[in-house]
C-alpha cells in the first residue's frame, strides 16, 4: 500500500471569488476528452455522515471522469446512500477492496491543478471533500446521481402538502440548524461559533422580505434549542425534524424539497442548498481569524458565489480570547 500525501502548503489552489472567474476556469481546464475510461480503478474511503459521504461521493465521480478511470463505490457508502438515492456508480466487492494494492491519494477541500491530472491506476482517495469546485462542471450529472427514490419524493411532498394546508401561493423555505457536537467543538476546538437567535432572524427576515407567504421548515439535531430559539408568533414556522442523526435521509428529503434554504454550518445543510437550487442563506465568518479551521477550510471553495453570507457574531470568542490572553 502506497500512501501519498501532498502537504496543503504546495498546492498551487484553485478557488473563485466570483462566479464569472468560475466559469472561465471551468471551461479552461475541465472539457472532457471522450466519455471512455482507460485501466485502472478509482474509489474513496467513506468517512463521516451523511453530507460526508456526498461529499466523497461528488468528487470521487468528477476526479475520475476527468482523469478517465472507472469510479467504483465501497459497500459502505452504498448502503448509506442507497437508502436515499438512485445511485449509479458500481460497488466494489469488500474483498476487492481489501486486496488491492492501493495509492492511497489525500485530498483537501478544494479543487486544485494537480487533481486534473493523476496517474495512477489503483486510487483510494481520503479525506473529507465536499466543495463544489471539484464537480460544479458536472452539475447536472451530480443531480441526477443524489436523485430520490420515488417513495421518498412522495413522503416529502406529501408532508409539505399535509403544513400547507389552505394557505395559498406558499414558499417553503428549509431551514437546517447543526448543533450537536459542534456545541463544543466550534468554540473549543477551531475557535468559532455556531448559529445563533439573532443570524436565524436575519436569515429568515431576508426571506420575509422577498416572499409574501414564507413557510419555514425546520429540522436540526437539537430541535428543543429551536424551539426555544425560533420566534413563531407568526404561525409561519413548522418544526419538522425529529432531532435523530441516525437516520438524517428523512430530513433531508424535506428540506430538499422546499424552495429555497437557510444553512447553518455542516455538509448537510450545503448539500441541501445545492440541490434545492433556489436562493441559499449561509452562516459566514464563524471562526476567529487565527483558527486552525482555516488550514482545512476556504469559504470561497465552500459557497457557491451566488449564495448569501451573512456576517457570525463573534463578540463573545473575542472577549473569551481577550480575557485569556490579560489572564486573572
Amino acid at each position: 500500500m502506497i500512501i501519498i500525501t501532498q502537504p496543503s502548503i504546495r498546492y498551487p489552489t484553485i478557488y473563485w471569488r466570483k462566479e464569472e472567474a468560475a466559469q472561465k476556469w471551468i471551461q479552461a481546464n475541465m472539457e472532457f476528452r471522450s466519455n471512455s475510461v482507460s485501466r485502472g480503478v478509482w474509489t474513496v474511503q467513506p468517512i463521516g455522515r451523511l453530507g460526508n459521504l456526498m461529499g466523497q461521493y461528488a468528487t470521487l465521480y468528477a476526479l475520475a471522469k476527468h482523469n478517465r478511470k472507472q469510479a467504483y463505490i465501497l459497500p459502505k457508502m452504498h448502503w448509506e446512500l442507497s437508502k436515499v438515492f438512485k445511485l449509479t456508480l458500481p460497488v466494489l466487492h469488500a474483498e476487492v477492496d481489501h486486496r488491492m494494492k492501493w495509492n492511497l491519494y489525500e485530498l483537501h477541500d478544494w479543487m486544485s491543478s494537480e487533481y486534473l491530472h493523476i496517474p495512477l491506476e489503483h486510487v483510494k482517495f481520503v479525506g473529507y471533500p465536499c466543495s463544489w469546485t471539484f464537480y460544479h462542471h458536472v452539475r447536472e450529472e451530480i443531480l441526477r446521481e443524489f436523485s430520490f427514490h420515488d417513495f421518498i419524493k412522495e413522503e416529502a411532498n406529501a408532508y409539505l402538502s399535509m403544513i400547507r394546508g389552505n394557505r395559498q401561493n406558499v414558499t417553503f423555505i428549509g431551514v437546517h440548524v447543526r448543533r450537536g457536537d459542534y456545541v463544543h467543538i466550534m468554540p473549543k476546538v477551531w475557535k468559532g461559533v455556531l448559529a445563533d437567535q439573532a443570524y436565524l432572524k436575519k436569515a429568515m427576515d431576508y426571506f420575509r422580505n422577498r416572499y409574501s407567504r414564507p413557510l419555514f421548515v425546520v429540522t436540526s439535531n437539537d430541535m428543543d434549542w429551536c424551539r426555544q430559539n425560533i420566534n413563531n408568533s407568526l404561525g409561519e414556522v413548522h418544526f419538522a425534524g425529529d432531532g435523530v442523526e441516525v437516520s438524517p435521509g428523512r430530513d433531508f428529503a424535506l428540506l430538499t424539497h422546499c424552495n429555497h434554504t437557510i444553512m447553518t454550518i455542516g455538509t448537510f445543510g450545503f448539500w441541501v442548498g445545492y440541490l434545492v437550487g433556489g436562493e441559499t442563506v449561509y452562516l459566514s465568518n464563524f471562526t476567529l481569524p487565527e483558527s486552525d479551521f482555516l488550514q482545512v477550510f476556504r469559504y470561497e471553495a465552500a459557497y457557491l458565489p451566488q449564495w448569501k453570507g451573512i456576517q457570525a457574531d463573534l463578540s463573545p470568542l473575542e472577549r473569551n480570547e481577550t480575557e485569556s490572553k490579560e489572564g486573572p
